[in-house]
C-alpha cells in the first residue's frame, strides 16, 4: 500500500467568510504493519461549531479506533489478503496487538468467528475504494463486495476479511453521537 500517495484537502473559510483550502497534503496520522494498516483524513465534533473549526485535531491526538463522543472521523484503512501460512495463535497475537496500538483493545467482544472482529460504538459509512473485501458478521456475511460498494456499519461485531490477492481499500466515515 502506498499510503503517501493518498491525498487529503480538507476546505474553510477565512475570516472574510470565503472558502480556501485548509490542508492538502498527506494523512495526518498513520499506523501501517505490511499492507494492514489505517490513516486519519479528519476528525471534529458533530456540532455546527465542528464545521467551522479548523483545527486539525488528528494531528495533535494519539491515533484511536473510534472517534470520541459526539465527534465524526474520516480515515482510510486497508485490509490485506488473508495469509493462509499463519497458525490461528498467530492471527489472534497479530490482531490483539493492532487492536491494542489504537486504543481499542475493549472492541474485541467477540472474536470467536474471527480474530478481527470488533465492535466500536459508532454509525459508520465504509466505501470500498479499491480490492474485494468480505463483512463477517456474528451470523452472515456480505461477500464480494467490490469497488463502489457501500456498507452502514451500525454499532455491530464484524470484521474485514479479503480472500483475494490485492490489498484492500477503503475510506471510513465514523460518527459517535455520545
Amino acid at each position: 500500500m502506498d499510503w503517501q500517495s493518498l491525498r487529503r484537502v480538507v476546505t474553510t473559510d477565512n475570516d472574510e467568510g470565503r472558502s480556501r483550502v485548509l490542508i492538502d497534503g498527506e494523512a495526518a496520522k498513520l499506523l501501517a504493519i505490511e499492507e494492514t494498516g489505517l490513516a486519519e483524513i479528519w476528525a471534529a465534533p458533530l456540532s455546527k461549531g465542528g464545521l467551522h473549526d479548523a483545527t486539525d485535531r488528528l494531528s495533535k491526538e494519539d491515533l484511536r479506533l473510534e472517534p470520541a463522543s459526539g465527534a465524526v472521523k474520516v480515515r482510510w484503512f486497508s485490509v490485506a489478503p488473508e495469509d493462509d501460512g499463519r497458525t490461528p495463535e498467530e492471527k489472534e497475537a497479530a490482531a490483539a496487538m493492532g487492536f491494542a496500538a489504537i486504543g481499542a483493545s475493549h472492541c474485541r467482544v467477540d472474536t470467536v468467528r474471527h480474530s478481527a472482529m470488533h465492535k466500536t460504538d459508532s454509525l459508520d459509512v465504509i466505501v470500498l475504494v479499491k480490492g474485494a473485501v468480505d463483512l463477517l458478521l456474528d451470523d452472515g456475511e456480505a461477500t464480494s463486495l467490490k469497488s463502489g460498494d457501500v456498507v452502514i456499519q451500525r454499532a455491530t461485531n464484524h470484521a474485514w476479511v479479503n480472500h483475494g490477492k490485492e490489498t484492500a481499500l477503503l475510506v471510513a466515515i465514523l460518527m459517535n453521537a455520545g
